[in-house]
């Protein structure tokens, strides 16, 4: 059961990350902290690169990559723009649109129909979404959804939750042509130089935080090294299915963060969504 443990700690240190890095914006901008996650934390996972074999790349693999990095670039600026916006509690849930978005692209391009598992794992998830902003239902049965579009960073976490969606399956491709370790190293050094001009223009005067040695800065990135090295090696384990579905328990862990750390409130009708979500999710991928 070495894979549970390792996706679990992946879907921890996911959530810290996060709760860290809507700490940090309090007083950083949005391009800095996006950055931060990248470009923190590939040093920690350089130090990998000695201790594993490096695979023949074709052109395949580079065609995926270069795909993937101007999405993957959209999504963590637009990422990290939910959680300063929002609470930790009304954003990191609606990640679990990820897989719901795959059911429907696979209809859209391959004409794939959802069996009865991944049907019903849809309504769970759409669900759970109504069910995070409950309170706002005695204004209306249809205003918790409506609330979801309200909420700025929720959308954007939606924008978010289909981008990866895309990236998830051209990172699929990527892997099958190279290796997961290999990828999850290359692939995020990469990101976090190509990165770098877009967190200038961002950022402005304040790109000269990036040098300064900040603590939390550090931890940032630490937590998001591990969520790389526990992703990859959790996914040589077992089937990525399984372990997706593991490590989206991050979402519960946000929510928690959210409580103890940013005092949010609705608390438990969030949780009660969340774990509604977190069911769906499994019957989606797994079943």
């Amino acid at each position: 059961m070495l894979w549970f443990a390792l996706s679990l700690l992946c879907a921890m240190s996911l959530a810290t990350s996060d709760a860290l890095s809507k700490k940090a914006l309090k007083d950083t901008n949005e391009y800095l902290v996006a950055w931060v996650r990248l470009g923190y934390s590939v040093p920690f996972l350089l130090a990998i690169l000695p201790f594993i074999s490096i695979p023949h790349l074709d052109s395949t693999f580079w065609i995926a990559v270069l795909i993937l990095l101007p999405l993957e670039i959209t999504a963590v600026v637009l990422y990290v723009k939910a959680i300063n916006l929002s609470p930790l509690s009304l954003t990191i849930p609606f990640l679990a649109f990820t897989p719901v978005f795959l059911l429907l692209t696979s209809f859209m391009i391959l004409r794939e129909f959802p069996d009865k598992s991944g049907l019903v794992g849809i309504l769970l998830v759409a669900l759970g979404a109504y069910l995070l902003n409950l309170h706002s239902g005695k204004k209306g049965i249809i205003e918790p959804f409506k609330a979801v579009f309200k909420e700025r960073g929720s959308a954007l976490m939606i924008v978010v939750a289909l981008i990866y969606s895309i990236t998830s399956n051209l990172g699929k491709v990527a892997i099958q042509h190279s290796s997961p370790a290999f990828f999850g190293i290359l692939y995020f050094a990469v990101l976090s130089i190509v990165f770098l001009p877009v967190m200038k223009i961002g950022a402005g005067q304040n790109v000269a935080q990036v040098l300064s040695f900040r603590p939390i800065f550090l931890a940032i990135g630490i937590f998001h090294a591990l969520v790389v090295i526990t992703h990859v090696w959790a996914v040589s384990l077992v089937e990525v299915a399984y372990m997706i579905s593991v490590k989206r328990t991050s979402l519960v862990f946000s929510v928690i963060y959210g409580w103890l750390l940013f005092k949010e409130v609705n608390i438990k009708e969030r949780f009660l969504g969340v774990f509604v979500m977190l069911t769906g999710m499994v019957l989606i991928t797994v079943l």
